[in-house]
């Protein structure tokens, strides 16, 4: 069963933008100049996405200079892949056995 981790952190990868950012994180690191360009955010919408992806541990953060790169830590859909290939397979299993309770 999914704990209240696991539903925050699906809140918090429900919203498109978000969604679209770690995207892009799984394929490189980039700075906030970067998103901006990528998504088309304006930069502080973009700012409190990122505020709310560093809150929930999804992302870390590397200054280079005066910027601030982003990663993407996997470790955090690991966690989340596995709540759901638990469901998954208890799902099957139900299917498999066709238990249901009784009325």
């Amino acid at each position: 069963m999914l704990t209240s981790v696991d539903t925050e952190l699906m809140r918090v990868l429900a919203d498109p933008l978000r969604l679209r950012i770690v995207t892009l994180l799984a394929h490189e690191t980039l700075c906030t100049t970067h998103l901006v360009a990528e998504t088309g955010a304006k930069q502080t919408n973009l700012s409190n996405h990122m505020k709310v992806l560093r809150e929930a541990g999804v992302v870390d953060t590397e200054p280079c200079g005066r910027f601030i790169y982003y990663k993407l830590k996997p470790e955090v859909l690991d966690t989340l892949a596995d709540s759901f290939a638990g469901l998954a397979s208890a799902a099957r299993e139900t299917a498999e056995t066709g238990r249901k309770r009784a009325c």
